[in-house]
């Protein structure tokens, strides 16, 4: 199992990149989803720096400044789990303990979903903020910010429900899983709204 030193997001990003093209799954998708969230928040944090409207702007670039930063050390906790996740599922079917490790993991790994999609949740509402008061000048910016954070959030969405799948086919429990699938059905609508913001700040620019 890789420890916290190996695979922060503070490492170069050509070497973060090589990390997530190796056959380690840590870091991995989940990890990947986190960063363009964290993309997603520079941008917005640009056009807010850009946007010359007093207050709302500039607290609104304090919120996803630290937005970003809790998406990135999302993604490097997921990066670790995903380690974890990675060592359960590699013990052999006869290891009488490999049931319980991988349903342990696999709720571990929906629960850092989870919290990912949580922050881009946020970025949302902030999306939304920007696209009525954002610098008209950084309307391609702020597409793009969207499209990373539909991104993202699809992403989280996926992850989780695929861990979601693997919990329960290692035995959890309803009633352990119920507000993960809450959580889960919130993220898929929050990934759709994403979807159509970005949709219709794309279309400003077609002929």
């Amino acid at each position: 199992m890789e420890s916290s030193s190996d695979i922060p997001t503070s490492i170069p990003l050509d070497d973060w990149l090589a990390k997530l093209g190796q056959s380690t799954g840590a870091p991995g998708g989940g990890a990947a989803s986190g960063v363009m969230l964290g993309i997603a928040a520079s941008l917005l944090s640009m056009v807010a720096a850009y946007t010359p409207d007093g207050p709302r702007a500039a607290e609104c670039g304090r919120r996803v400044a630290r937005l970003r930063d809790e998406s990135l050390q999302g993604s490097e906790s997921d990066g670790i789990l995903s380690a974890e996740f990675g060592a359960a599922l590699a013990l052999s079917a006869d290891d009488p303990g490999r049931d319980a490790r991988v349903r342990t993991a696999a709720v571990r790994a929906a629960e850092s979903a989870a919290r990912l999609g949580s922050s881009g949740t946020v970025l949302l509402s902030e999306l939304r903020m920007l696209r009525e008061i954002g610098n008209r000048s950084l309307s391609a910016d702020l597409a793009v910010a969207a499209a990373a954070l539909s991104a993202g959030l699809s992403g989280s969405s996926i992850n989780l429900r695929a861990n979601l799948r693997t919990a329960r086919a290692h035995h959890a429990s309803a009633s352990e899983l119920a507000e993960l699938h809450a959580k889960a059905a919130l993220l898929t609508e929050a990934h759709r709204s994403a979807t159509q913001i970005t949709d219709g700040l794309s279309a400003e620019f077609e002929d």
